[in-house]
């Protein structure tokens, strides 16, 4: 076999990785990237050579012929997809990359979920438009959360995960109006959005025979915990935890062997290497997401390190005029891998490019691998695109590599403005459901739901035995009335009164040293049952129990009630302030208020006789997690090693502490919703407080036994530090105990609802459509949430 002279195209770091990779080669002469990046440049046996364009092919055939090329190796997709593989095959230059046909499988999103579909691979439900109007109208009538992808090449980045209809809506108007993507929207794929872990193979093939590289994972979101905008990849890791022998053994036998087989039967074998995306669903379900005809990056960084054979001798056997593959070894070794990526400032927005940058030396186990990088014409070395660089470590085990990467790697790059995520694998170290840390509920943190619910329903009989004339005195709803008229007050209103605490939060405001929010809870926490019963709160009265009284803390407690109590509109007219040292300890306080409001007999809700099927849910946003749930969130705080005076990790709470942003006060909602009731009269039918209970409980408590409430959980923004909770929190133990970003729910006559939510938005809230009412069958749950398995971290 001749020395292999090999022409590679592109100038990313998945060039970088093979051009590393493959110069380790024996058989390797020499390797020319084209045009190459900073790091390429800096490789033995390889040369930058950027005066031929990447995209000009027959300049390319024309420069491979010249240079004695054997073997070509395009990294990415884009000339695979324009056919460069039939430039050099009429040249009768070998190339490791499919025909223009076979690449159609990444060129094309309809094309690959139409072939998936004829060969019975399975993947997500899915529909195809071309016509924006029928896909809007599509969006608007699924129930099931979406994923949209443009179905031409969008360079890893034409995928809109929306959360609500209002992004979906806006997403697939930027896709195929905008043209945010160009040509590639064009036309859409819209499929069913699969919960569960994702998982990346990457594979040689030589049109006949499959051997694949250790399964890894990426990260493709720009914010720590997988939060805010999609991007090329921040980061993987290899190989994953989840992908044992059982489930590789059946991902070859149920996906990747008749894909080849399918694309071979078609009539265009796939020869090259084959990048399969995955979702691993809770049932432990493979379903394809997507397929790409190429390297993955960052996954090439991060899994060719761990090949222990030779990789131009497997090029070489899949690029060939026979299919060799089988008498090829592929060794892997069984250490770990991770994968850091560096980005510029601002990306994956606009960000600034030629920023002077320096990288030390690696150790072993060490490698830097270069992407948007560029040297100047005084060999200096700058930035030149989005992902940057990034540093790949080995080690013994994940967190071994892991560790490695960022504390030996991430410290040899240095830039103005750099920027990395720190918390790749994250996902890797989470606990398993078996383990000592699994996820959380309610009960564990101390708090039992269920006996608070045992304790209305024992206590009932005695609470009703006090009935009187105007008081039926009925427990379960949000407040209690009294009819002043029928007590024997002709003509006197109905008054309604509401009593509560701030719970566990009080624990937070101590340690943080920050009194005055939680008093403003306190008064949300009554004002807004009382504003559910249809009533206007005209008054309010408080208690503060402590061991000792300081008195800078207690005022600025109590001027936090008052605070609340002029954002609710009623007078704080008393309270009690009681020291008890032998039942308080320390500097621990606690808090309760009273609240009462009036209101005529015509404006009493919930009407539940009104209530029909198809009525529709509106959720008012809430400002966090408000007063309930405080139990479990400070048990997730603790077990996740987190101080109050931390940083705060989730999205939304830049700036602020841990303390500080949980500590963001109840959202009082009383006079928007007095307005609009006034304003839109009789639509209301009923609203819901969510406290403790979460929506689970609370929704069910406005509804006649004959209906439910159906809650698609996809419909409204949720706020970054649920987000965050899930990922420790079960997702029916976060539906039962957190509000999740919806503080208010209300039941609204269908043809009025547009007009309600307008007239909210207008008071300043923030209000989605979030479901309807519909008939309760037998055994049916009050409240089903649809899609909550969206919510599993």
């Amino acid at each position: 076999m001749a020395p292999l002279r090999i022409l590679l195209i592109g100038n990313g770091g998945r060039e970088h990785a093979l051009a590393w990779k493959l110069s380790q080669s024996p058989k390797v002469e020499s390797i020319i990237a084209v045009p190459g990046n900073g790091g390429t440049a800096s490789l033995p046996k390889t040369t930058n050579n950027p005066s031929v364009a990447a995209d000009d092919y027959p300049a390319l055939v024309e420069f491979a012929l010249k240079e004695r090329i054997n073997l070509v190796v395009p990294g990415p997709e884009a000339p695979l997809v324009d056919g460069v593989e039939g430039y050099f095959r009429d040249a009768r230059i070998p190339v490791f990359g499919p025909s223009k046909e076979a690449a159609r499988m990444e060129g094309s999103k309809t094309f690959s979920k139409d072939f998936m579909k004829k060969h019975s691979i399975p993947t997500a439900a899915y529909e195809n438009f071309s016509d924006y109007d029928k896909a809007s109208e599509y969006l608007r009538s699924v129930k099931h959360n979406v994923v949209i992808k443009a179905t031409g090449l969008a360079a890893g980045k034409g995928v809109i995960i929306p959360e609500t209809q209002e992004e979906a809506q806006q997403g697939l108007k930027e896709i195929m109006l905008d043209k945010a993507f160009g040509s590639a929207g064009s036309e859409v794929v819209i499929e069913e959005f699969l919960t569960g872990d994702e998982l990346s193979i990457l594979s040689f093939c030589d049109g006949k025979t499959i051997k694949s590289l250790p399964p890894a994972q990426d990260h493709k979101r720009i914010g720590e915990g997988d939060t805010g905008l999609n991007t090329g990849g921040m980061g993987c890791y290899a190989p994953t935890k989840i992908a044992t022998p059982e489930l590789i053994a059946r991902i070859e036998k149920e996906i990747l062997q008749p894909t080849i087989d399918g694309m071979a039967a078609d009539g265009f074998p796939f020869k090259g290497c084959l990048f399969t995306g995955l979702m691993i669903g809770p049932d432990g379900n493979p379903k394809v997401l997507e397929y790409n005809v190429r390297f993955g990056d960052p996954e090439t960084q991060t899994v060719l390190p761990l090949l222990e054979s030779d990789l131009a001798d497997i090029m070489g056997a899949c690029a060939g005029d026979f299919p060799l593959l089988e008498h090829v070894p592929v060794k892997i070794s069984n250490q770990f891998s991770a994968t850091v990526v560096v980005a510029a400032p601002g990306y994956p927005n606009s960000y600034p490019k030629n920023i002077p940058m320096q990288v030390s030396s690696a150790p072993t186990d060490i490698n830097i691998f270069h992407a948007g990088t560029k040297l100047s014409s005084e060999s200096k070395l700058l930035t030149s695109g989005g992902r940057v660089i990034a540093a790949q470590a080995v080690g013994p085990s994940l967190r071994a590599a892991v560790d490695k990467a960022y504390s030996s790697g991430i410290p040899l790059i240095s830039f103005e403005g750099m920027y990395f995520r720190k918390d790749i694998a994250h996902r890797a170290f989470r606990p398993s459901e078996s383990s000592d840390n699994a996820k959380l509920t309610y009960a564990q943190s101390g708090v039992s739901i269920d006996a608070g619910n045992n304790l209305v329903e024992r206590i009932k009989k005695a609470v009703s035995s006090t009935r009187r004339p105007g008081a039926d005195a009925i427990i379960g709803g949000f407040g209690g009335e009294v009819d002043l008229s029928a007590a024997g007050h002709p003509g006197a209103p109905i008054i309604v009164g509401a009593i509560d605490g701030v719970g566990t939060k009080l624990i937070i405001a101590q340690k943080m040293n920050k009194h005055d929010t939680v008093g403003i809870d306190l008064v949300a926490m009554n004002v807004n049952d009382l504003v559910v019963q249809g009533a206007e709160p005209f008054m309010f009265l408080d208690y503060y129990g402590c061991s000792k009284l300081d008195v800078s803390v207690a005022a600025s407690f109590v001027e936090g009630v008052a605070e609340g109590c002029k954002l609710g509109g009623c007078a704080l007219v008393g309270g009690e302030t009681a020291e008890m040292p032998d039942l308080y300890t320390g500097d621990d306080y606690d808090a309760a208020g009273a609240a009462i409001g009036v209101m005529k007999s015509e404006q009493r809700l919930p009407r539940k006789a009104d209530m029909v099927p198809g009525d529709v849910l509106l959720g008012m946003g809430s400002s966090g997690v408000h007063s309930n749930g405080f139990s479990l969130v400070r048990k997730v705080v603790d077990k996740r090693g987190v101080k109050y005076t931390d940083a705060c990790p989730w999205v939304g709470g830049e700036g602020k502490s841990v303390g500080e942003a949980l500590l963001t006060p109840t959202r009082i909602y009383v006079k928007s919703l007095l307005k609009v009731l006034e304003g839109e009269k009789g639509a209301v039918k009923g609203m819901a407080h969510i406290t403790g209970g979460g929506l689970t409980e609370n929704v069910p408590r406005m509804l006649p036994d004959s209906l439910a409430a159906e809650i698609e959980v996809g419909s409204w923004e949720v706020p970054g530090v649920f987000r965050w909770l899930r990922e420790s929190v079960e997702p029916k133990e976060m539906a039962r105990t957190f509000n999740n970003g919806v503080g208010m729910v209300l039941a609204v006559e269908a043809g009025r609802a547009e007009a309600v939510k307008a007239a909210l938005e207008g008071e300043g809230e923030r209000v989605w459509v979030i479901g309807r009412l519909k008939e309760r069958k037998e055994g049916e749950e009050g409240c089903v949430l649809t899609g909550l398995d969206s919510w599993a971290a």
